[in-house]
């Protein structure tokens, strides 16, 4: 199976707002925020089709979400992920003071991820965000 290595940005959007207007255990919103969009050039080397799942790993984690087409490209090398608990878990948590972690410019690896589930979002935070 191949990997590709990544530049990983992430950030807001309109669709992960109004997706918010329904909750954050909505259906709508969960498909606004657990996805990865990616330069279709990028899709092609991978084998992955539009809304395939996708692996993303970082030094802090790994998600699976669904893989989009970017409308902004060409960009290949740099995916994108908006805001929202799935992203928090690849994110270095650390905030050096500032309150907020790096959302900009971090080393990632995509891969197939055909056999996974995108988990749900009462899945992903019992699984990443256990309470001390």
């Amino acid at each position: 199976m191949s990997k590709l290595d990544v530049t990983l940005l992430t950030g807001r959007t309109l669709r992960q707002g109004q997706g918010k207007e329904y909750g954050k255990l909505s259906e709508r919103y969960w498909e606004s925020v657990a996805i990865c969009e990616m330069d279709p050039d990028d899709m092609k080397i991978l084998s992955i089709r539009e809304s395939e799942n996708v692996k993303i790993t970082t030094n802090f984690g790994s998600i699976v979400v669904k893989a989009v087409k970017s409308l902004r490209t060409p960009h290949r090398g740099v995916v994108f992920v908006p805001y929202g608990p799935w992203i928090n878990v690849v994110v270095n948590p650390k905030t050096h003071g500032t309150g907020m972690p790096s959302f900009k410019g971090i080393s990632a690896t995509i891969e197939s991820a055909a056999e996974e589930q995108v988990l749900q979002l009462k899945e992903l935070l019992k699984k990443n965000f256990k309470k001390e």
